[in-house]
């Protein structure tokens, strides 16, 4: 084969020839703070040595050897620009959000300027500790971010007045889309109506309206208070408090008609307003929904944020997504855990509640710390501040006779003005002149939204955009006159007498000493990539550099309004345009759309895209989606949520798809087939040769295939889902494309799509986007949406655009080689002491691999029990019993040194001589360190110490342990004993343990 030019010395030559010229003389202009150099682990050395372990005298060969040749593509990534040092990126980048133009917002619409707390800011959102940490799928090595998250669901149900909370979603839009789902479901799919109040955010409504066109429920919307639930044929209704124009509506007849129905009532609610509102679970809503974002975290031009949920008791086990719980662990003593794992995807498939398996942990986390720095008395403070601002301007343009919602009238934040007949736009133009973004609601109306960042002279700045002249007196008059009735415009009957956020933790931390040891105590009980590899096949978790997070929180990217004017968005706009045209180079496709806020949605949005192509042309009644049984959990609850037939796939005794059973079912099933979804590499970490024949077989029949994204980092620069035929395929940039999991989310899943496919691209209702490829705000919205804002979480694509303008097209072909690399390295190291699944054609995994434990279970010794020893050693378990029971999943990425994974290996071959001490009978089958591990401080130090291995063993099983120790802060999880008794808030933990 014709070599991509990836040999070591190619590779490496930024590396060792750093400022040299080709003739050997420094060059005084060449950058010295190259990337490639940062983000790759192995040395030039180290990768002569594992190259030679592995028997290939190069990256050409063994890549040669490892990705078929009839898939390669010899100029994938050739338009790329060279790549930038790390200050020359920067630069790039600032000249772009220099373009930006951040007036201060009134525009509300769910998305809100907010004051990040400094100690927040530097210790959380910026604290590798606490972004660069996985999804708490090892709960003993995560009791700090769980401990946070469990509080954000206190946050949460008290706020809302109901008992149960998800550890969030994906922002309020989606959000309230799985509560029209848990109505529909409720109602055991019977009920095809569900009633939406025509005060809801337009792109609630829209996110709402695309996944009711996929499961086949009829939206209908109109006023609510009109609304007639006695036929008994309405899932649910949704409202918005406070309304999207901002009224405070008394819902308590509303909700008291729907209960009467059995229709469920769901709330959209600002959880600021809900510190000086009464609760909806007070008025009788069930189900209550919305973003936590105006709680700290910037408006980020749309995301990431985090969504909440709440529910009745009744409801609990419909709730999507993740719920954190508390339960005991191997000592006896309190510990939380994931609760409800059952719930799962991988587990539930295309009978989950829904495909969420990403929270906005990292987002979560920021607006609870929020909330327990200010406490309940600050919150209330920042609002009814909020409130009183709202009322002096609504009350000055009361007194000059412009007509709006005067100081006599029901609001919290928002003052809806009705204008002469067609000035709207001239109001907002001369307000943004000012340096003031308002909505324009119509021709004639607009609203103005209030928050914690405004003042009382931006209020007198509004008056004059309004024509509307105050003095310094007349300011004063109208704050004293709001000051002496700080809550007065709100409904008498909806103000707020319940208490809120009561449990210590919420009224302990108010200095910022207090606050920063609280932060410090939660994080030392986590394991992040800031203390050793975690090395979990298909989740890609790879370096998360500085240069890459440094701008996320620049301000002219942070704190720009998704919904700005266009004008004042220009540099975002190019930011992602540029971003999706190297993803398009890097993906071989037409064009993309980076809505999708987790992979999971990626999903979701591209099979949408697939079905709208069918009904486009006439074939709607492709309803059939072929998944290989070894897919990811997601892929077939995607399916499902897009209202199509999952229909299950067989695979071979080698991990590729079975050929045979596929070519069968693709036939039998030919006039309904809609798609095929297929990860590539495959979930058991190969390259299947046959994946060009499984395409020609999907599209000979008719349907799309869709390429699960998830396993990216093993293909770009050497082929790519467009090169193969794919038509669809989400990427997770939040894996190979480098931003943080963030303890479990953030995400983002852009989706690209062949050209074919471009029109059927996610639009929105607000700003139009969709199928021009670019990302540009100019096209008519074609499908709906699939999160509320309309380039999802915009205000972390950033990362990506550091990560592949820094890399260039080299650097991206080297990170691809090395994590192969790293991969063939640590399997060589331990076939010898485990059986390895799954090898290529020619012996080579791709970029992950599978260890098999299986055979141990008769003598006593599961994938469990390894995956918590691997704690007392310093690491994180691989993925754990998926896609094979029994086993664990490996993959290094090539951001990890070969220390490392000489580390890690060193740890699996030790371990592996502690099961031959179970399987050979000289160890205890149920005491010993496997069955007993994790090993926590307070055991090993325990003054009696009974069992027969040592102290040493227990804690220090190798001697690199002893220079960096983690302790794992609790005991191996008693998950049943959580279930069974399930506790998803915080009261004082002594408590918990009574309920056995």
């Amino acid at each position: 084969m014709q070599s991509n030019g990836m040999s070591k010395k190619k590779m490496l030559r930024a590396i060792s020839q750093i400022g040299t010229t080709r003739e050997g003389h420094f060059d005084a202009f060449a950058v010295t703070d190259t990337f490639v150099q940062r983000h790759i682990g192995p040395s030039e050395t180290d990768v002569t040595a594992m190259l030679s372990t592995l028997g290939f005298d190069s990256l050409d060969a063994l890549i040669d050897s490892t990705i078929p040749a009839n898939i390669r593509s010899a100029n994938r990534l050739d338009t790329l620009q060279p790549p930038k040092g790390e200050q020359e990126a920067l630069a790039a980048l600032k000249a772009l959000a220099d373009q930006n133009i951040v007036n201060k917002s009134f525009i509300g619409l769910g998305y809100h300027g907010t004051v990040t707390p400094g100690v927040i800011k530097r210790n959380l959102f910026e604290n590798p500790g606490w972004y660069t940490a996985y999804t708490p799928y090892q709960a003993e090595l995560s009791q700090g971010r769980l401990e946070s998250l469990l509080n954000f669901q206190t946050l949460m149900t008290d706020l809302t007045g109901l008992p149960y909370s998800c550890a969030s979603l994906l922002d309020e839009g989606t959000a309230a889309a799985e509560a029209m789902a848990m109505a529909y479901d409720t109602s055991r799919q019977k009920r095809k109506k569900f009633f939406v109040s025509s005060s809801v955010h337009p792109q609630t409504l829209d996110c709402v309206t695309t996944r009711a066109n996929s499961l086949g429920i009829d939206v209908v919307v109109g006023d609510v208070f009109e609304a007639d639930f006695s036929g008994n044929d309405f899932s649910g209704v949704l409202v918005q408090y406070p309304g999207t124009l901002g009224e405070v509506p008394d819902y308590t007849s509303v909700a008291a008609a729907a209960a009467a129905s059995k229709t469920l009532m769901i709330a959209a609610a600002d959880p600021l307003a809900l510190t000086v509102l009464k609760p909806p679970g007070e008025w009788g809503a069930q189900v209550v929904v919305g973003s936590a974002q105006r709680f700290g975290v910037p408006m980020f031009f749309g995301g990431p944020h985090a969504g909440f949920l709440t529910c009745t008791e009744k409801l609990m086990r419909r709730l999507p997504g993740r719920m954190i719980g508390v339960s005991k662990d191997s000592r006896g003593q309190p510990a939380l855990r994931m609760a409800l794992q059952a719930r799962e995807q991988h587990i539930r498939r295309d009978k989950a509640t829904s495909n969420i398996c990403t929270a906005q942990a990292l987002l979560a986390n920021g607006a609870a710390m929020y909330a327990i720095y200010h406490g309940p008395e600050g919150l209330r403070r920042i609002a009814t501040r909020v409130h009183v601002l709202a009322r002096m301007f609504a009350r000055a343009l009361d007194n000059a006779g412009v007509a709006g919602l005067s100081a006599g009238q029901q609001m919290f934040d928002t003052v809806a003005v009705r204008l002469a007949a067609g000035s709207a736009a001239d109001v907002a133009a001369a307000a943004a002149a000012a340096g003031l973004n308002i909505r324009v609601a119509g021709p004639d109306s607009v609203t103005v939204s209030f928050d914690e960042t405004h003042s009382p002279e931006d209020v007198q700045a509004l008056l004059a955009a309004f024509g509307v002249g105050v003095s310094e007196a007349q300011l004063q008059e109208l704050a004293a006159e709001a000051g002496a009735q700080p809550l007065g415009g709100l409904p008498s009957g909806l103000v707020r007498t319940s208490e809120f956020c009561t449990h210590p933790v919420f009224n302990s931390h108010h200095s910022e000493t207090e606050m920063l040891r609280y932060m410090r105590l939660l994080e030392s009980k986590d394991l992040a990539l800031n203390h050793s590899m975690i090395s979990l096949g298909s989740c890609t978790m790879k370096l998360n550099a500085t240069s890459e997070m440094e701008p996320v929180l620049w301000p002219q990217l942070a704190n720009l309004h998704p919904f700005a004017p266009p004008e004042q968005t220009r540099g975002s706009v190019a930011m992602v345009q540029s971003l999706t045209q190297d993803l398009l180079d890097a993906t071989g496709f037409a064009a993309m759309s980076h809505q999708p806020n987790s992979g999971a949605n990626g999903e979701y949005a591209g099979l949408l895209c697939i079905k709208a192509y069918h009904e486009a042309r006439g074939e709607g009644h492709r309803n059939v989606c072929l998944i290989p049984v070894s897919a990811h959990g997601t892929n077939p609850a995607s399916a499902a949520m897009a209202g199509l037939k999952v229909v299950v796939v067989k695979s071979d005794d080698k991990g590729n798809v079975d050929l045979e059973d596929l070519r069968a079912k693709a036939e039998k099933h030919k006039d309904q087939l809609s798609a095929l979804m297929i990860t590539y590499p495959s979930t058991y970490g190969v390259f299947e040769e046959g994946v060009r024949e499984i395409i020609d077989v999907v599209h000979g029949c008719g349907g799309q295939v869709y390429m699960d994204g998830a396993n990216m980092n093993a293909q770009v620069g050497f082929t790519s889902p467009g090169d193969m035929g794919a038509d669809v395929c989400h990427l997770n940039l939040h894996k190979t494309f480098c931003i943080p999991h963030g303890g479990g989310g953030p995400g983002v899943g852009s989706i690209g799509v062949a050209a074919h496919l471009a029109p059927y691209l996610p639009g929105h209702p607000v700003v139009p986007v969709g199928g021009d490829g670019l990302g540009a705000s100019t096209v008519t919205k074609t499908t709906g949406a699939v999160a509320a804002a309309q380039y999802g979480s915009a205000g972390i694509l950033p990362i990506s655009w550091m990560y592949i303008k820094m890399m260039g097209s080299s650097g991206l072909k080297a990170a691809t080689a090395t994590a192969i690399l790293n991969a063939n390295y640590m399997a060589k190291r331990l076939e010898d002491h485990y059986d390895i699944l799954f090898r290529g054609a020619n012996g080579q995994c791709a970029h992950e691999f599978i260890i098999d434990l299986r055979k141990f279970k008769p003598q006593g010794v599961v994938e469990e029990d390894v995956a918590k020893r691997l704690q007392d050693y310093g690491f994180h378990a691989p993925t754990m019993s998926w896609p094979v029971p029994g086993t664990l999943m490996v993959e290094p990425t090539e951001s990890e040194p070969r220390a490392e994974l000489d580390r890690f290996c060193d740890a699996m071959i030790s371990i592996r001589a502690e099961i031959d001490d179970v399987v050979e009978g000289r160890i205890d089958k149920l005491n010993n360190p496997l069955k007993n591990a994790p090993h926590t401080a307070d055991t090993v130090m325990a003054e009696n110490w009974d069992r027969p291995y040592s102290r040493t063993v227990a804690a220090f099983p190798l001697p690199y342990v002893r220079l960096n120790k983690f302790w794992p802060s609790v005991g191996r999880l008693d998950s049943v004993y959580g279930d069974r008794n399930l506790i998803c808030t915080c009261p004082p933990l002594e408590d918990y343990l009574d309920q056995e």
